[in-house]
């Protein structure tokens, strides 16, 4: 009898059709006690009351790096393994965040509606401001985090971080985020998800960044205090803000949404055709690999 699999979101067909060939699949609105795996995506949340309806789970297989969502110390007492889809979407992700450093810096989404309006024939769009020379500090220098310095560095910015401890990198280490902060032009978010993270840029590390710093998040909503970084862009505290990932997604506060000075997009770090196919091969091999009793590729726990 093939092993049964629980798709706890809506997943791509390039994921569920081989999924559906090899296993016997179900979904969240009509779920089998006899579960034996999981596949959830990378925002999804799974509370223990939900993973202790399976007796029979053994694996959860998150599409996408982040698995905030996952009770993974509670998984790891009961022998549930996990994994995710590290490595593959770096480069997408990374692409992003320098795409959102260009937007805010050069006003090009403000400069694209200023030609569509046909302002233009009014006069010259308003300066914008250069990268050169600027710094970029990183919160969380993971694989992500490493990717967004050496292409921002080749636009000829400097580079600083903050994380747990120092790495063997050419770059600035602070110890303290709103130092970090208030030493960026741009404060770049690459950290995890998750309760140790939850709110850590805040209103005081905003004040710290400063009115001519600009807040760019493409890790996980939640790491950012919401209603303080909307109160810092209206009052002018930081300059701008990029931003591809929200507090309570896909629900945008209407001030964000109004706000001139937000660059916003709808999660799309990792969408792109060979991204998301990487990743979804990467769920199907592990899975493989579990049920045959050999190495997962991408362990977590």
């Amino acid at each position: 009898m093939l092993p049964e699999i629980l798709l706890a979101a809506t997943v791509p067909d390039f994921l569920r059709q081989p999924l559906e060939a090899a296993y016997q699949v179900c979904e969240l609105a009509n779920p089998s006690e006899n579960v034996r795996a999981i596949v959830p995506l990378g925002g999804t949340q799974l509370s223990t009351a939900q993973l202790a309806a399976f007796p029979k789970l053994e694996i959860i297989s998150v599409m996408g790096v982040g698995y905030d969502g996952v009770p993974v110390a509670w998984c790891k007492e009961r022998g549930i393994r996990v994994t995710n889809t590290p490595d593959v979407l770096t480069d997408d992700v990374a692409d992003i965040a320098v795409a959102l450093v260009l937007m805010t810096s050069r006003r090009l989404v403000e400069s694209n509606r200023f030609l569509h309006a046909s302002q233009w024939i009014g006069g010259a769009f308003r300066l914008a401001h250069a990268l050169h020379g600027k710094v970029a500090g990183i919160l969380g220098l993971g694989r992500i985090g490493k990717a967004i310095a050496q292409r921002l560095e080749a636009h000829g910015m400097k580079i600083a971080y903050h994380g747990r401890s120092p790495q063997n990198v050419p770059w600035s280490y602070f110890d303290d985020l709103k130092a970090l902060a208030a030493a960026s032009d741009f404060l770049i978010i690459a950290c995890p998800g998750g309760p140790e993270t939850l709110g850590l840029v805040n209103a005081d590390v905003l004040a710290a960044l400063g009115p001519k710093g600009t807040l760019i998040n493409i890790a996980r909503g939640s790491v950012v205090d919401e209603k303080a970084l909307i109160t810092a862009l209206e009052a002018g505290t930081i300059r701008n803000a990029g931003l591809d990932v929200f507090e309570d997604e896909p629900r945008v506060p209407a001030s964000l949404l109004a706000c001139e000075r937000a660059v916003l997009l709808p999660h799309v770090g990792s969408a792109t055709h060979e991204t998301r196919r990487a990743m979804a091969q990467l769920v199907i091999d592990n899975l493989a690999a579990h049920f045959a009793g050999r190495e997962l590729l991408t362990p977590v726990v």
